[in-house]
Formats: structure tokens, C-alpha cells, sequence
């Protein structure tokens, strides 16, 4: 017995050692990204030109990193998969770039979220050249969000932890911005669980129009995993104060993406009657929008689903959180949710087309 308690003590002293040594080693690497970052423009194609029109158009899309399509459920959202096979990763990028390419000649710009560039769970290929390879001339700006050199969990399954992470918010464009910057989101979540989680951003880039004023795009991806609303609500503090004052200088601002929230008035059964435990999206609080600031969205159709279990059209929840917010100055004249039946991501891309008034 005196040698069982031994070995029991070696091997409780050994875990706690490897514990300790994780979160060290993750505290010295965690990416610490700076308030503001310059993100550089890249294109293959001949110089991009400057926006020489009125109507514009723009789709947003998280893409699920190639990982989450119908067959896919997520242990993190209360599934048990942890990453698809390599298989599947390569079916749902070629599916996702595929319909990419279907939309490059009525789109001008493409807003994807959740785009990945050297992760175990997609098998560490860079999917932003191989969706560019597709589109023709458009350039591509990148803004790192998630970038972890061994996510431990779960610790359920400690004999397949997440891994290497390396990804984020990616536009591309049929215009050359003045300036693309990377903007970090204020607030987070507390040491430890921060050094795990996304470093939240906006991607914002700044496109000169021949009245001399400024389109600001902005990329989007806010937070998830806030059951209290305390990071989404000082994240909308911090946008709003920004983009009023962007508009208040006569600038034309778009913002769009994954909010994690859904819009003003939604009913969280408006698709599902079945609300799934733990995954009910808080709404955006409507005195955090921006002043003659409006919010855009398609009621059609879902943009979201629970992944506690693989996409069935009957029984999975279905939300609405992804979508636009703009400037009073922009004239909406359409907004469409594309359905695809969640099969290549949890997430379904919408459609805006605005005129700049």
C-alpha cells in the first residue's frame, strides 16, 4: 500500500508539474496584440483601383474555419466532436471557395470571419490563398484573432486537445483601401481563461470616394462565450463612440459580421421553438448603437445554429447573428440571408447592397 500511495503521489506531483508548466509556458507566448495594427494589403493581380461608384455591394460570412459544417457538432457548444476529419475540411473549403467564386462577379467585397491559417483543427492549411485562387482580381486583408500555440481542451478527452491555433477576420476586396488596420477590441476574459480564447478584433479599412469623403468597411467578430454580456457591452461602447464619431466627420461607415448577439427586436424563437440549453444569443442593446446609426438583417432565414448536436432541419436551434449595422448616410437597398442549409458552416452568408448617398 506504501508504494500504491507513492506512485499515486508521483503521479499527482508530475500532472500538477505539467499543469503548471502549460499555463507558464502560455502566459510567456499569449499574443498580446497591440491597440491598433496597420494590416497590409496582398494581392496577385494587377494593382486594385479606387471605388468610382455609388452602389456597392458586400457579403459576410463566418466560414467555421472549413470545420463545422451540417455533419459537424462542437464540444465547446456542448457537443462532443473536437475537429472534423481532414476529409471533411477539404470537402466544406471546396464547397465554401466554390460558391465564392459564384459570387466574384456581383460582389465587391467579401467579409469572412474565422478563416484559418496554420491550425491543427483544419490541418494547418493557409485557406486564404486557396479561396483567393478563385476569385480573380481581388485583393486580400488579413487581421490575426486567435492565435494560441496549444489549446489544452477538453480536458475530457486529454488524448485529442485542440491544438495549434492560428486564424481570423479576412476581407477581400475589389478596391485598394487607403489603409487597413487591425482594431483590438477592449475587455476579455480573465487570466487563465484569456490566454485560451479569441483576442476579439475589428478589421477596418478606409477607401476614398470622389466626393472626398471615406467609406469605412469594418470586418466584425465579437464576442461569444459571455454569459454575462459584461465583453459584448464594452465592446459596443467602444464601437460606438468610434463610428459616430467617424460618421460625424460626413464618412460613410459599414459594419458587418458575426456579432454573437442577435439584433434589436429578434425573438429567439422567431425560427426555432426549441431553445437549446446554454445557447440563446442576448440581444444587442439598442442604446449602444451609434446615433442614426441602423441595423440590417434578413428575417428570412437563420445565419446561425447550435452545434450541440450534427444540423437537423427539424430539431437544431437556429438563430440570427450575423448582419450589418451602418451610417444614416448609407441607403440600404437590399439585404438577403443565402440559404445553403448550414452545410458547409454553422454560419450562412448574407448579402448587403447599399447605395452611398
Amino acid at each position: 500500500m506504501r508504494k500504491v500511495f507513492k506512485l499515486l503521489g508521483w503521479l499527482l506531483g508530475a500532472f500538477l508539474l505539467a499543469f503548471i508548466g502549460l499555463l507558464v509556458f502560455s502566459t510567456v507566448t499569449d499574443y498580446s496584440p497591440e491597440p491598433e495594427s496597420e494590416a497590409p494589403l496582398s494581392f496577385s493581380k494587377p494593382a486594385l483601383g479606387s471605388i468610382q461608384k455609388d452602389t456597392i455591394s458586400m457579403l459576410i460570412w463566418n466560414i467555421g474555419y472549413c470545420g463545422l459544417g451540417a455533419e459537424m457538432d462542437f464540444f465547446n457548444d456542448g457537443g462532443k466532436s473536437v475537429r472534423p476529419e481532414e476529409e471533411q475540411v477539404a470537402k466544406y473549403l471546396k464547397a465554401i471557395s466554390g460558391f465564392l467564386a459564384l459570387m466574384k462577379d456581383s460582389v465587391d467585397f467579401m467579409m469572412l470571419q474565422e478563416i484559418d491559417r496554420n491550425s491543427k483543427r483544419s490541418y494547418y492549411e493557409d485557406q486564404i490563398p486557396i479561396i483567393e485562387e478563385q476569385l480573380g482580381n481581388y485583393g486580400h486583408t488579413f487581421a490575426l484573432n486567435y492565435d494560441v500555440k496549444f489549446v489544452p481542451v477538453p480536458f475530457a478527452m486529454p488524448y485529442t486537445p485542440y491544438g495549434k491555433t492560428y486564424g481570423g477576420l479576412v476581407t477581400y476586396s475589389k478596391f485598394s483601401p487607403t489603409i487597413s488596420t487591425r482594431v483590438q477590441y477592449p475587455g476579455g476574459f480573465s487570466w487563465p481563461t484569456k490566454l485560451y480564447m479569441l483576442d476579439r478584433c475589428a478589421l477596418e479599412q478606409r477607401y476614398l470616394l470622389p466626393n472626398k469623403k471615406e467609406l469605412v468597411l469594418v470586418n466584425t467578430h465579437n464576442t461569444a462565450y459571455d454569459e454575462t454580456g459584461e465583453i459584448k457591452k464594452i465592446e459596443l461602447q467602444f464601437m460606438k463612440k468610434r463610428y459616430e464619431a467617424e460618421a460625424a466627420k460626413g464618412n460613410y461607415v459599414i459594419v458587418g459580421g458575426d456579432w454573437n448577439q442577435v439584433p434589436p427586436g429578434f425573438s429567439a424563437t422567431q425560427f426555432s421553438k426549441n431553445i437549446s440549453d446554454g445557447y440563446t444569443p442576448q440581444a444587442l442593446d439598442e442604446t449602444l448603437i451609434p446615433a442614426n446609426f441602423n441595423v440590417s438583417s434578413d428575417g428570412t432565414f437563420a445565419t446561425n445554429r447550435s452545434n450541440v448536436t450534427a444540423y437537423d432541419a427539424e430539431k437544431t436551434y437556429t438563430t440570427l447573428i450575423d448582419y450589418f449595422m451602418s451610417s444614416g448616410n448609407v441607403n440600404i437597398l437590399s439585404v438577403r440571408t443565402i440559404d445553403m442549409g448550414f452545410r458547409y458552416s454553422d454560419h450562412q452568408p448574407v448579402l448587403l447592397k447599399v447605395a452611398l448617398n
